[in-house]
C-alpha cells in the first residue's frame, strides 16, 4: 500500500516541482513571493486611503439629497473692455456622511473646537441623522480644511465647490446682482444668466466646469468707477439720502454705467437685504419732475400743431378746478416754446399738453414706453404708477412731471429717443452694435422734431437752468427736473427729488447722462436753493468731465451757438 502511494507521488512530484530542483530553495522563493504580494496589496490600500483623505470624494455630490446641492460653475462676466467683473474660484466645503460617523459626541466636540462658529446642537442633529450626506460648513478656508483633516474623523470629508467672487466689490453691484450659497443667481445679471439656460445646464450636469463662454456686458468699468465716485461725492456734499446715475449710449441703447447709492458688496449678499440699498433706477418709480417737459414739448412739436415760434400765455397761474398751476421761475408774460423750456414753465407746458388733448397725450407717452413696465436683462423692474382715471387735470400735471411715476431707466429710454433722431431703442446691459439696435428700433418722432429737441436742450445749457452742467468742449445739452416727494399723502415743499438729464454732444448726441439726488439739502453756496440746477446739474458736470475722455469724445472749442450749430439742419424755427 505504501509502495503504491509512493509510486503515485513519484509521478506527480516532477509535474509540480520539475526534475533536479532544490525544493528548499523553491519553498523560500514562494514564501518571499507571498510576502511581497501582501506588501503590494497593503501599499495599494494605504495609498487609496491617503487619496481619499486628501482629495475630495468624487462621488459625494451624487449622494447629496434633499435641499443640499454642490455649487457648480458659472461663466465669467466681463465689462466691454474685457475686465473681469465676476468669476468663480474653487473653495473647499466640509461635509459628513452620518452613517460612517463612529462617535457623534467626539465628532461634535472636535469639530466645534476647530470651527467655533459651528452650532453644536445643529451639528449634533446633522451627524445623528440617517441621511447619506449632510453639509457641515460651506466655503471654508484652506487653513480650516487642514485643521479638520488633522482630526482624522471617519465620515467627514471635503468637496471642492465653485464660489462666486466679485473682484470690484460694490462697484457694479446693482448691474451684476449676486448668487446664493449654491452659486445660483438670485439678482441682476446673475439671475438673468440662470433664467436664460444656465440653471437648466446645471440640472443636466453640463455646467460643472469653467469651459463656458464669458458674458460680455456693455458696462465700461472705468466709466462706472468715475460715475460712482462722483455720485458719492455729490450725495455727501449736498447731504442727500441717496444718489443714482446712468450713462447710456443713445445710438445703441447700451447702458455703459449704472450706479445707485447706497449700494452693496455682492461678496456679502446679506447687505442687499437693506431696503435703502435697492436699485432706484429699475426697481424704484419716481415722479421725474421737469425732466418730463422734454417729452411734452416733443409731443407738441411732433404733432405739427406747435412750432418753435409758437407762444403760450404764462402771465397768470393756470386755474384748473380747485388747483392753481404756478411757475417756479415766473416770467408773468407770454412765452415762446424755447422760453417755456429754458424757464421750465409749468403753465406753458400744461397749455401745450392741453392743445394736444388727453388721448393724444396718453398715446404719445405709451409710444415712448412710459406707461408700461420696462423689461431688460435685469429681472428687477417696477410697473409705472398711472392715474386710475386720466382726465384733463392729469394731463396738466403729468405734462410737467407730476402725477405719473416711472422707473428712471424708462425716462432715459424716452429722452434718448428725443435726441437720437427719433428712434425708441430698448435699453440693454449687453453689448449691441448700431446695426442690431436699428433692427430693434421703433420710430416715435420725426427726425426734424429730434433736431428741435437737441436745439432746446443745448439752448438750456447756454442760457437756461442747465448752465451749471455746461462743460467746456463737450457741447452739453440738458434738462433739469425737481419734484416734490409725497409725504403723508401730500407733496412736501422741503423733501425734493432732483434730477438732471444731459446729452453730449448736443449737435450729434452719443451719450445721455442721468443724475438723481434724493432729498438734497440747500447750502450757502447754492444760496439756500435745493433745486436740480444747483445740485444735480453740477454733479452731472463733474461726471461728464471725467467720463467723456474715457468714452472717446474729443473736446471741441469755439463751437457756434445752438441756433446756428443745430438748427441749420432744420428748415424753420417757426
Amino acid at each position: 500500500m505504501a509502495a503504491a502511494r509512493k509510486g503515485r507521488f513519484d509521478f506527480v512530484r516532477p509535474l509540480l516541482y520539475g526534475r533536479d530542483v532544490d525544493r528548499a530553495l523553491k519553498t523560500r522563493a514562494r514564501i518571499g513571493l507571498v510576502i511581497a504580494s501582501f506588501v503590494l496589496v497593503y501599499a495599494v490600500i494605504g495609498a487609496r486611503l491617503v487619496m481619499l483623505a486628501v482629495m475630495a470624494d468624487p462621488e459625494a455630490p451624487r449622494r447629496i439629497a434633499g435641499t443640499d446641492a454642490v455649487a457648480t460653475a458659472r461663466p465669467d462676466i466681463l465689462d466691454r473692455r474685457g475686465e473681469i467683473l465676476a468669476t468663480d474660484v474653487r473653495t473647499p466645503s466640509l461635509f459628513a456622511e452620518p452613517k460612517k460617523i463612529i462617535d457623534v459626541d467626539e465628532a461634535v466636540e472636535l469639530l466645534t473646537a476647530t470651527l467655533p462658529d459651528l452650532d453644536a446642537t445643529e451639528l449634533r442633529e446633522r451627524l445623528s441623522s440617517k441621511k447619506g450626506f449632510v453639509w457641515l460648513k460651506r466655503e471654508i478656508t484652506p487653513k480650516q480644511q487642514q485643521e479638520v483633516h488633522r482630526l482624522g474623523l471617519p465620515g467627514v470629508g471635503f468637496v471642492a465647490e465653485n464660489k462666486r467672487v466679485y473682484p470690484n466689490n460694490a462697484e457694479v453691484s446693482h448691474v451684476l446682482g449676486h448668487v446664493n450659497i449654491d452659486n445660483q443667481g438670485i439678482a441682476g445679471i446673475e439671475k438673468w444668466l440662470d433664467s436664460n439656460g444656465l440653471a437648466d445646464l446645471h440640472l443636466a450636469g453640463f455646467a460643472s466646469d469653467r469651459q463656458q463662454k464669458p458674458i460680455e456686458l456693455a458696462v465700461d468699468l472705468r466709466v462706472q468707477h468715475a460715475l460712482r465716485e462722483e455720485l458719492i461725492a455729490g450725495r455727501d456734499k449736498f447731504k442727500a439720502q441717496a444718489a443714482a446715475g446712468i450713462v447710456a449710449d443713445v445710438r445703441t441703447g447700451e447702458i455703459v454705467a449704472m450706479v445707485s447709492i447706497p449700494d452693496y458688496d455682492p461678496n456679502d449678499p446679506r447687505q442687499a437685504l437693506d431696503k435703502t440699498r435697492i436699485n432706484r433706477l429699475t426697481t424704484g418709480v419716481f415722479e421725474m419732475g421737469s425732466t418730463f417737459k422734454a417729452l411734452t414739448l416733443a409731443m407738441a412739436l411732433d404733432s405739427g400743431k406747435v412750432t418753435l415760434g409758437s407762444t403760450f400765455d404764462a402771465r397768470m397761474p393756470l386755474r384748473y378746478g380747485k388747483f392753481d398751476i404756478h411757475d417756479y421761475h415766473a416770467q408773468k408774460r407770454v412765452l415762446t416754446v424755447p422760453e417755456i423750456f429754458t424757464y421750465s414753465s409749468n403753465i406753458g407746458t400744461a397749455r401745450m399738453a392741453l392743445s394736444i388733448g388727453v388721448q393724444g397725450h396718453q398715446a404719445f407717452l405709451k409710444k415712448l414706453g412710459q406707461l408700461d413696465r420696462l423689461r431688460t436683462e435685469l429681472p428687477e423692474s417696477a410697473e409705472p404708477l398711472l392715474p386710475k382715471r386720466w382726465g384733463e387735470l392729469n394731463t396738466v400735471t403729468i405734462a410737467f412731471g407730476h402725477g405719473l411715476s416711472v422707473a428712471p431707466l424708462q425716462a432715459v429710454m424716452g429722452i434718448s429717443a428725443l435726441v437720437n433722431g427719433g428712434k425708441l431703442i430698448p435699453p440693454t446691459f449687453l453689448r449691441r452694435t448700431e446695426q442690431e439696435a436699428d433692427a430693434l428700433a421703433k420710430r416715435v418722432i420725426k427726425p426734424e422734431t429730434s433736431d428741435k429737441m437737441r436745439y432746446l436742450m443745448r439752448l438750456n445749457a447756454e442760457v437756461g437752468s442747465a448752465k451749471k452742467a455746461d462743460v467746456a468742449g463737450y457741447y452739453v445739452g440738458g434738462k433739469t427736473g425737481t419734484s416734490e416727494k409725497v409725504v403723508g399723502g401730500r407733496y412736501s415743499k422741503t423733501k425734493l427729488l432732483t434730477s438732471f438729464t444731459a446729452v453730449l454732444p448736443a449737435d450729434q448726441p452719443r451719450y445721455l447722462v442721468l443724475i438723481m439726488l434724493d432729498e438734497p439739502q440747500p447750502l450757502p453756496e447754492t444760496k439756500g436753493f435745493a433745486t436740480s440746477g444747483w445740485n444735480a446739474a453740477p454733479v452731472a458736470a463733474s461726471v461728464i468731465t471725467r467720463v467723456a475722455p474715457a468714452l472717446g469724445i474729443e473736446p471741441r472749442f469755439d463751437v457756434p451757438p445752438s441756433a446756428q450749430q443745430i438748427l441749420q439742419a432744420t428748415a424753420s424755427i417757426r
